[in-house]
């Protein structure tokens, strides 16, 4: 029985390599299927594993203080559209107004803003480009944002309340400014004004194309004195040390801003709380209608491959009919008839699917160095991309096998 096996794959593979053209165009067409269906999940994945990677490293217990919630809603109904509620920025004096008066227990507040995200940072004769994100911060900022320290520490409550002229630096200004000596106890500069390196970030990598990496942090109060645009808007974020009292610190949160933008019982907020554990699940919710999509794109590419590879296998079965007859006259049953042909299409299929799959990913990897995300190895879409392949060469293969099978070996010596 295994010799009869063996015999029909290598008569199947012979049949291959006699129309390798035909052979090349049916595995290209099913490689195009399953590449759809890897490369675009693959880059979803890797879109979904970088913003989940960078939000919840601040930890579900964070919410944060903005001006305006996740999402800007137009309502359009009936002829008229509401129009957009504009929030008032949240200013310094509101921003250290709510530090100052918020006492939750088991709280720890940061403020801080983002001074320019294109400036010039030096050191001695050498400079970088500019495109340094320097920021203003309290000394609660690394903690309840998720960064680490690679070396040194990071601003205390005498920095800040002292403006003390220290700074923190992302890894990549390390590298491009330190990069044969240690950046601690250093002097850089930036817009004339000069730092003491204290501390060097972890490297967070890049998003979107925004390097985390290339950063200055310094006291909020120093920043305050550099970058002096009247129209600043101070970001919030709130970390609480039990998560079970994560409702009632946000509760107290939103009572106090009230308090302070003096707002009356029946006014809306002006401003919005976002958790970070949210953010994730609406990541969650849009990476979901994504897999939707490419599902949907790559099973319509998956049914023209089925139909291709069906029509292929028939014309070869027509083509071979005589083959067939001479094979059934020296005593091929239908069965062995069939397994060759269902063999040919299943090698076919497979083929195509591990070239679709390799495809795929490098699509995948692709994306993910485009736009700077993690890019990890898509475990299963190659799982589900392997098993369509097979169930593909399946549907496409019963039917010309079953044909061939059936063939009358008189009328098919007969033939031509």
């Amino acid at each position: 029985m295994f010799s009869l096996v063996k015999e029909n794959i290598r008569i199947a593979l012979d049949s291959i390599k006699g129309q390798l053209l035909r052979t090349i165009l049916t595995v290209l067409i099913i490689a195009i299927g399953i590449m759809a269906l890897v490369g675009i999940l693959s880059g979803v994945s890797a879109l979904e594993n970088t913003i989940s990677s960078d939000f919840s490293s601040m930890g579900a217990n964070t919410f944060n203080m903005r001006r305006y919630g996740l999402t800007v809603r137009v309502g359009n109904g009936s002829r008229r559209t509401e129009r957009t509620k504009i929030n008032p920025v949240i200013s310094f004096r509101d921003a250290n107004e709510f530090v100052t008066n918020y006492d939750f227990p088991g709280t720890q507040t940061a403020f801080w803003f983002f001074g320019s995200n294109s400036t010039e940072v030096k050191y001695n004769n050498k400079k970088t480009d500019p495109e340094v994100a320097v920021i203003g911060a309290n000394e609660y900022f690394l903690s309840n944002s998720g960064l680490e320290l690679e070396s040194g520490r990071g601003l205390n409550v005498f920095d800040v309340s002292n403006s003390n002229a220290i700074c923190v630096i992302g890894s990549d200004l390390q590298k491009a400014l330190f990069p044969d000596e240690n950046p601690l106890n250093k002097t850089i500069s930036l817009r004339g004004s000069k730092f003491k390196v204290v501390g060097v970030l972890e490297s967070k990598g890049s998003t979107f194309g925004n390097n985390q990496d290339l950063r200055v942090i310094i006291p909020i109060q120093k920043a305050r004195s550099i970058f002096t645009s009247p129209f600043i808007n101070y970001n919030l974020s709130v970390r609480v040390d039990r998560n079970e009292m994560l409702e009632g610190a946000q509760e107290d949160a939103i009572l106090t801003f009230r308090n302070i933008r003096s707002l009356s019982p029946v006014e809306t907020n002006d401003f919005a709380i976002v958790k970070s554990d949210d953010l994730i699940n609406r990541i969650g919710s849009i990476s979901n209608y994504l897999y939707v999509a490419a599902w949907i794109i790559s099973i319509i590419t998956i049914f023209g491959s089925t139909i291709a590879l069906m029509n292929i296998m028939l014309v070869s079965v027509s083509e071979r009919t005589r083959e067939i007859g001479v094979r059934k006259a020296l005593g091929a049953k239908r069965k062995t008839i069939a397994f060759q042909f269902f063999m040919e299409t299943v090698i076919i299929g497979q083929l195509g699917g591990v070239i679709g799959i390799l495809l795929g990913i490098l699509i995948g990897w692709g994306i993910s160095k485009g736009f700077d995300l993690d890019f990890s190895t898509p475990w299963f879409a190659m799982i589900w991309a392997t098993s369509i392949a097979f169930i593909v060469a399946v549907i496409s293969g019963v039917y010309p096998a079953t044909k061939a099978s059936k063939l009358d070996p008189i009328e098919s010596l007969r033939y031509e």
